[in-house]
């Protein structure tokens, strides 16, 4: 079996990683925004004969925010959605909409297929599809025995 490897900070660095994200998250409740999650979207990753099946949640993005890239082995993807601007006749009491973006990079084996990869978004889910090369068997021979 064959692992996807995410791309991410060694684990050494979690507690600080958790620990900055808990105070920004408060100061961001005493600004008058509710405390959002900062939270890279979530995945399962399925490994059959054929290939890897990737899902994502990526709820509240346009199928447009999203990009699904390949760069030699790293499949890399993003999105981002931007808040409106302003209007001058506007004067909002409380805004919580704001700009959302995420990045997930993950390395993946010689064994893929970088050329078929394909993706779809449907109800807030990315489906990426990564078919595996095609196994290339040595032919055998049979030798005579003398």
């Amino acid at each position: 079996m064959t692992y996807l490897k995410e791309l991410s900070f060694p684990v050494q660095f979690r507690p600080f990683s958790d620990m900055m994200d808990h105070f920004f998250g408060n100061i961001d409740h005493l600004q008058g925004r509710d405390d959002l999650p900062r939270a890279v979207p979530r995945v399962n990753i399925v490994e059959d004969a054929a290939g890897y099946k990737l899902e994502m949640q990526a709820p509240g993005f346009a199928k447009e925010d999203l990009k699904v890239n390949m760069e030699n082995d790293l499949l890399t993807i993003s999105a981002e959605h931007k808040t409106e601007e302003l209007k001058e006749d506007e004067r909002f009491t409380r805004r919580e909409f704001s700009t959302r973006a995420f990045t997930r990079s993950f390395r993946l084996p010689e064994l893929v297929q970088a050329d078929a990869i394909s993706a779809e978004y449907v109800n807030g889910v990315l489906k990426v599809s990564i078919p595996k090369k095609a196994e290339v068997k040595p032919p055998v021979r049979q030798i005579a025995i003398g």
